[in-house]
């Protein structure tokens, strides 16, 4: 077994080659949601929700609206959508605002698939790079009967480094699957439970 060439091993292996693809793809995705996410949480929602509430009891609706322009957020982006239709009845208003939260949720939840599937799918292409690994050892034997384990360790190396190479892409994969998951319920509560108070300040004369 220590003679085993895993360099070897890897380029004559089509499956530890996908493998390392869904890795990267795996790693790729999971950065491109971390860095998303951290521009997309606010830091100070209560600093903001008070900036907005005291230019709403003073009347400065355009300044609330500027304000909300300025910051790149799921949080903002509704503020100002709600302010600029602040006119309509309360019921249409929050049926725009659904069909906005929807929007936003689909931004936050992009690319959440390709995690779930690299996720779900590593683990089933090792087991097949598994078989393949065993299938080799056994030509092996079939063509050098007689031969010592030296003839069939390659194959049986392959068959188990393919099992771990699944495992080692599935595991973070997942993990990066349910932490996004986290971030998008705990993001759409914030946004829900922010814009539905904005809601009832601007159609204070409505109940």
């Amino acid at each position: 077994m220590e003679n085993i060439n895993y360099l070897a091993i890897f380029r004559d292996s089509f499956t530890l080659v996908i493998l390392l693809f869904c890795s990267l793809l795996s790693v790729t995705f999971a950065f491109e949601r971390w860095f998303f996410f951290r521009k997309a949480r606010h830091r100070k929602v209560d600093e903001f929700l008070a900036h907005i509430s005291g230019m709403l009891k003073e009347g400065n609706i355009d300044k609330a609206v500027e304000f909300t322009s300025k910051i790149d957020s799921p949080l903002s982006r509704l503020f100002r959508y709600a302010l600029q239709h602040r006119d309509l009845p309360r019921r249409d208003l929050e049926e725009l605002l659904a069909t906005k939260r929807q929007e936003e949720r689909l931004m936050l939840e992009r690319n959440l698939g390709v995690l779930g599937t690299m996720g779900n799918i590593a683990p089933f292409i090792g087991l097949f790079g598994t078989v393949v690994g065993i299938i080799k050892a056994f030509a092996s034997i079939a063509a050098n009967s007689g031969g010592g384990p030296e003839v069939v360790s390659a194959g049986i190396a392959e068959a188990l480094i393919t099992t771990a190479s699944g495992l080692l892409v599935a595991i973070p994969a997942l993990a990066a699957y349910n932490w996004c998951v986290h971030q998008v319920q705990a993001l759409m509560t914030d946004v829900e439970l922010a814009v539905y108070d904005l809601v009832a300040t601007l159609c204070a004369d409505e109940d």
